[in-house]
């Protein structure tokens, strides 16, 4: 590349990039005004919810004869000490903080702690605003400082009695639990009175700090009102470094810039604040300006080479020959190689076929010793019964022995042309298959080994036929895997189990065995259907069985599902279409 292509390339890739920045920058802050927008209106609902569990308390504790009673001129001691027993009770069930009750001049008569060493009676709040506003418009509410105990708290307060006996019902709630829930989730969220002084804050370092410069008539009503009692408002740092129409900067805890919004809260002008990390937002925008700028410059190379390769290509327009005959080798080449690979695919499916073939015989040399003493019990009743035909001389005795004979024969034909039909190699061909005959069929290839552990296998099965589109003899192999393994797995168990069921689920054919053996660890589960691995200990079997039955049921669109809880059982299922949604997919 030249040096006059490079320096273009260089300058296209920052003017994209530029671009890339100002459309991401933008991006992220839309983005970013929409999650604080939604922080807030959360953050104004909690604190709503949180105020409006206690607003209609101190209307509630007015409606008592006993706060009457202690307003009143002639209010005896006993009144008194009712008053503060009943509010002391009254804050304890609500969840208030305190509950007391004030006189037309502002002092606490009564209150819910009287009888700790920070009460409130005695006092007089009548510089509150929460008083002056509940004595003229009946009621009243403000957050501050407790001067009494120094704890911060929202006061809600009523106006009670008449003319002659006035007072004021005041309830102090707190809402530092808000506070403890914003610092959990580290969540930069805050509440500023109208003043702009921030009172509830999730970062510890903007509590009472001032939004924005406060003027000194501002600072002095808050030193009259007494609202942030022991704390030097005047002497803390404004927190806001910016402030536009849109948002406004605030310092983050540990470090950088935040950007934040804000809303006005219900009618007492306090305004709630949500604010996250710019940075993220600016390595975001500025991620994205190198993409683009990469992205420019990488499409410069390319049209750079497309270039070069038009020049190539016209070069070699004049070597037609010599590329033609080129093509041609290489089409021989790949035609080489794609008979290879298709003789090599034709020898991994024969290796397949005589893998699935070589784990049926498997399954048929573990069942060899059942089938054997199968066929010995019958052999050797026709034996004693020719013998007692040869002896007898009457007739029908003979004719009903020989009857006999007949059917033990008959048995050991049923037996011996499942043996073959399942021994035997299946051509690819797919049949509508009833789950049912396969399952009885498998059930009767291993009757023998069920006989002589002593297990009768328990058989739940629809009335109607469940029908797949799959290869009989290859169902049977799977399911006479399934039942083998669960004879093994109940071998020596008291009180064993065998459950075959054949269930229709929606457009879903299963077979399922459950047994209550041992069941599988877990951290074999995800290996028992791979080649080779088997948990036997005393080698029996190749560790095959589930790993072709998988391969047997992908083949026919179907799956294997294994549920095993060590120490209670194994629920080994095959799953198949069902043949009728099989043919809906196909039209």
């Amino acid at each position: 590349m030249t040096s006059r292509a490079l320096l273009f390339s260089l300058i296209v890739a920052m003017v994209v990039a530029c671009v890339a920045y100002a459309a991401a920058w933008h991006y992220a802050l839309r983005a970013s005004d929409t999650r604080l927008d939604q922080s807030l209106i959360l953050a104004s609902y909690s604190v709503e919810s949180e105020i409006a569990r206690f607003r209609a308390l101190p209307d509630v504790v007015t409606e008592d004869a006993r706060i009457a009673r202690a307003l009143s001129a002639a209010a005896s001691p006993e009144a008194i000490s009712e008053a503060n027993h009943y509010l002391q009770i009254i804050s304890a069930r609500a969840g208030a903080n305190q509950l007391y009750l004030l006189d037309g001049t502002g002092t606490v008569i009564a209150a819910s702690n009287w009888d700790t060493k920070d009460s409130f009676v005695g006092q007089n709040y009548a510089f509150r605003p929460y008083f002056k506003d509940a004595m003229a418009d009946g009621r009243g509410q403000f957050y501050a400082i407790g001067v009494t105990t120094g704890v911060p708290g929202y006061f809600l307060s009523t106006r009670v009695g008449n003319a002659s006996a006035p007072g004021v019902v005041v309830a102090k709630i707190s809402l530092a639990s808000l506070e403890r829930t914003w610092r959990r989730a580290a969540s930069a969220t805050a509440v500023a009175d109208r003043t702009g002084v921030v009172f509830l804050s999730g970062v510890a370092g903007w509590k009472y700090h001032p939004l924005q410069p406060l003027s000194p008539d501002t600072l002095a009503a808050i030193a009259a009102r007494r609202t942030y009692d022991g704390e030097d408002i005047p002497r803390l740092k404004p927190i806001a470094l910016a402030q536009g129409p849109a948002a406004l900067t605030l310092p983050g805890p540990a470090g950088g810039t935040l950007r934040g919004r804000m809303i006005p809260l219900g009618p007492s002008g306090w305004r709630v604040i949500s604010a996250e990390p710019m940075a993220p937002l600016r390595n975001g925008a500025l991620l994205w300006a190198f993409g683009a700028s990469l992205v420019a410059m990488a499409m410069t190379a390319i049209a750079m080479v497309l270039n070069q390769r038009r020049q190539l290509i016209q070069l070699r327009l004049r070597q037609g020959e010599v590329l033609e005959a080129r093509v041609r080798e290489r089409t021989q080449e790949l035609a080489h190689e794609v008979e290879a690979r298709r003789r090599t695919e034709a020898d991994l499916r024969a290796a397949q076929e005589t893998m699935i073939h070589t784990e049926k015989m498997a399954a048929l040399g573990r069942m060899s010793a059942a089938i054997v003493h199968e066929l010995s019990q019958p052999l050797a009743a026709m034996e004693a019964t020719l013998a007692a035909t040869e002896l007898s001389s009457d007739p029908g005795e003979t004719s009903t022995r020989i009857g006999k004979v007949r059917g033990l024969v008959r048995r050991m034909q049923r037996t011996t042309k499942h043996l073959k039909s399942f021994s035997r190699k299946e051509q690819n061909t797919l049949t509508l298959t009833d789950l049912n005959a396969v399952a009885r069929n498998a059930l009767e290839l291993v009757a023998p080994r069920a006989k002589a552990g002593g297990i009768v296998p328990e058989v739940n099965a629809d009335a109607e036929p469940v029908v797949a589109l799959a290869g009989p003899v290859r169902l049977e192999q799977v399911c006479l895997n399934l039942l083998l393994n669960a004879f093994d797995a109940v071998e020596g168990q008291a009180g064993p189990s065998i459950v075959l069921a054949i269930v229709r689920v929606g457009d879903e054919a299963r077979l399922s065995v459950t047994d209550n053996g041992a069941g599988i660890p877990t951290e074999n589960l995800s290996r028992v259907s791979e080649p080779f691995f088997s948990t036997k200990v005393s080698g029996d079997g190749l560790g095959l069985g589930l790993s072709v039955s998988q391969a047997i049921l992908e083949e026919f669109g179907g799956r294997l599902e294994i549920v095993s809880t060590e120490g209670e059982g194994t629920c080994v299922a095959m799953v198949l279409p069902v043949a009728r949604a099989m043919e809906t997919a196909a039209q």
